[in-house]
């Protein structure tokens, strides 16, 4: 299925299970904002909502109820993602109001939460970047999502250093972050590629850089 399939399936099942304040917040909550991260950003990088909850409730530090944006959780992750609008309300927001909106994100650190804010003139306007953002945060869980145990010590770190990139890389960043010298990085690069894990991203005779291949450029399947 395309976008507009998945994500209409996706919020159904959402709207289906919900009943109360949890379905009354989907229903008013979730907008053209938070839509058009999903449709800009997240869709294109991993072409599923598995694990990503809408409109998310969580316990407040004042024995209430907040919501989230989105909130994607498997074990050992929790992150939340927070499309910020700027408008009339934003302008006028009180002290009181500033101060309780940091406090609201502290305490989701506090609780174990990785909270990402993006605005949303980010999405519209540089949603690329956004996504990189997304990858590099889901890239630290990537010993999770597949099955590594084939792959050396320092071809692990090489992974992790692309994905936390969250675009090309080119083997002098791979000697500078990992400290090896250019043969090996090269060695190291040649050997993902020959694994189906890392593939030629510019240079034909003699590749330039390195991309992820294409069952790691969705990490989350």
């Amino acid at each position: 299925m395309g976008f507009e399939e998945d994500y209409q399936a996706f919020i159904d099942a959402h709207l289906q299970e919900r009943s109360g304040e949890r379905l009354r917040r989907l229903q008013e909550g979730h907008q053209h904002a938070e839509m058009s991260f999903l449709k800009q950003v997240w869709w294109p990088l991993f072409h599923h909502f598995r694990y990503l909850h809408p409109e998310y409730e969580v316990n407040d530090f004042k024995d209430g109820k907040r919501y989230l944006d989105f909130a994607y959780i498997r074990p050992a992750i929790r992150l939340c993602l927070e499309i910020d609008g700027y408008g009339p309300h934003l302008k006028s927001i009180s002290r009181w109001q500033f101060t309780d909106n940091l406090e609201r994100q502290n305490q989701l650190v506090i609780d174990g939460w990785t909270v990402i804010r993006f605005s949303y003139d980010q999405v519209k306007e540089n949603p690329r970047r956004c996504q990189q953002i997304v990858q590099q945060v889901i890239g630290r869980w990537v010993g999770d999502e597949m099955d590594l145990s084939t792959l050396s010590l320092v071809e692990k770190e090489v992974l992790r250093l692309t994905i936390r990139k969250g675009d090309a890389i080119f083997p002098i960043e791979v000697e500078k972050d990992l400290k090896l010298c250019g043969k090996t990085a090269r060695k190291v690069l040649s050997q993902l590629v020959n694994k189906n894990i890392m593939a030629p991203a510019s240079g034909v005779e003699r590749i330039r850089s390195y991309r992820l291949g294409d069952q790691v450029k969705h990490p989350i399947q």
